[in-house]
């Protein structure tokens, strides 16, 4: 126990220096917010793969499959892969070629300032529950490495602030330098730990086969229309609402090119959905290795199938190879939204409110809205009860419902208008949260039904006599 903790000490002290050191790259905001548009290949498929493979792929996906099976995880991996393959192929590109600080500039200047606005705040609330599971799966980490010693909130508070301190000062430099090495690790660290847990149940086919046996294999629904509904609504809400998020438009912005900003999604995308699997097969190989213990934790925190395995099987070289890919998994998540949604209220909400300041005096706001927001999803996270795959799929619900469809009909519909965008953000989000309060298990899914209303919001109120149009100076 005393040699893990010393580890995750050594551990955070060397990542940490590691982003402070970056953080000399940052010279002016468009350094802060997108690394200067100068990142190689190798450096944005490490940053894409690294964001995406945070706590809810260790922790969420693995208890989710547990209980659940592959039909329960459909949102992530299967949908969360094909946001970034998609944004690879369709999205990465033209967004490149607009030289934009955040996805916030776009709806503004392709719809104008009441657009920019709205999308803007609904994409920060949106963070709120993905940084939150970030934050908590640090609390989780401490007090596991600990033996109780350090409670979560505790945990939370040191994991919030640590990661908050390279952040600050560095941001996507800071980010993206860490996540290369952070990938690394995650990489190495789960094949290792895979390989020894695989030694312990017999191979990979006897736990391939235990699950197959079980039905945890089973991924398409029972074919009935409620069923089939809420199984597709799930999909999309991570595959087309992790779309419209900074985070990911940040990736593709801080490229060299926009061959290497839609290659790099493709890749990093390919390469998350292959390594999400590890985590799964480890957790479920836990139901052969100690079923005792599975079935005392899988409806108390199935989140604590996968760490107490590897706090009580394996020997301490596997434990300090797994927590130093789950630390990496975590840290690069969390450091990425906290940053995303920091600049995005910055350059698209505060910029228009002080015109005159000067790059360093908006350079410092960044940073003083990031350690706000730190503050605000440490304090989120320590007052919630949900789990951590729950928290991540939620919070995709908003941008899919309000920004999706503006964005996709605003770069490939010659028709899309302001009055369109408006009509299709407003309907989508009062519908959806209308049916999350009225009928939040009923047979229509309320975000299906709320991505249904943004489309036909936006075609009608494209095609419709024009009565709010976008102001002549958006595109300033």
């Amino acid at each position: 126990m005393n040699t893990l903790i010393w580890f995750v000490v050594l551990y955070w002290v060397i990542s940490v220096g590691i982003g402070l050191y970056a953080a000399r790259y940052v010279n002016n905001s468009k350094d802060y917010a997108v690394a200067g548009r100068s990142l190689p290949m190798y450096v944005v498929t490490a940053t894409v793969f690294a964001t995406w493979f945070g706590s809810e792929t260790v922790l969420g996906i693995s208890s989710t499959f547990v209980k659940e099976g592959l039909s329960g995880v459909v949102a992530d991996p299967f949908g969360s892969s094909l946001c970034l393959i998609f944004v690879g192929l369709f999205f990465a590109r033209p967004l490149y070629r607009m030289n934009l600080l955040t996805i916030g500039d776009y709806y503004r200047n392709k719809f104008g300032r009441a657009v920019e606005v709205l999308v803007t705040i609904c994409i920060v609330i949106s963070y709120l529950g993905w940084v939150a599971a970030q934050i908590k799966a640090l609390g989780l980490v401490f007090n596991v490495v600990s033996g109780g010693d350090i409670s979560m909130n505790v945990g939370m508070m040191i994991g919030a602030a640590s990661v908050l301190v390279y952040t600050l000062m560095g941001g996507m430099w800071s980010v993206a330098i860490t996540d290369f090495i952070q990938m690394i690790i995650i990489v190495i660290g789960m094949l290792y730990i895979g390989w020894e847990v695989s030694g312990m149940v017999g191979g990979a086919g006897t736990v391939i086969e235990h699950a197959r046996n079980a039905g945890k294999l089973e991924f398409w629904p029972a074919p009935t229309g409620k069923e089939m509904l809420w199984f597709f609504a799930a999909w999309i809400t991570m595959m087309l609402g992790s779309i419209p998020q900074q985070d990911v438009f940040q990736r593709v912005a801080s490229s060299k090119n926009e061959k290497i900003a839609g290659r790099a999604s493709v890749l990093g995308g390919v390469l998350y959905f292959c390594f999400a699997f590890i985590p799964m097969f480890l957790a479920y190989s836990a139901t052969l290795i100690d079923p005792k213990m599975v079935a005392s934790l899988i409806d108390k925190d199935s989140q604590l199938i996968l760490p107490t395995l590897i706090m009580t099987k394996v020997p301490i070289f596997a434990q300090v190879m797994f927590f130093g890919a789950l630390l990496s998994a975590i840290k690069s998540c969390a450091s990425a939204t906290l940053l995303a949604p920091s600049v995005t209220f910055s350059e698209n909400i505060l910029k228009a409110m002080l015109p005159k300041q000067s790059d360093k005096q908006f350079l410092f706001m960044m940073r003083v809205v990031v350690l706000v927001f730190t503050a605000i999803v440490t304090i989120f996270a320590m007052n919630t009860g949900s789990s951590i795959y729950k928290m991540v799929e939620n919070a995709y619900k908003v941008t899919l419902v309000a920004a999706f469809v503006p964005l996709a009909f605003g770069l490939y519909w010659k028709r899309a208008t302001s009055q369109g965008a408006l009509a299709s953000m407003i309907l989508g989000l009062a519908v959806w949260i209308s049916l999350e309060i009225v009928a939040p298990e009923g047979y229509w899914p309320p975000q299906l039904v709320g991505v249904i209303v943004s489309l036909a919001g936006m075609i009608l109120g494209s095609l419709l006599p024009q009565f709010v149009r976008k102001p002549v100076t958006a595109e300033a």
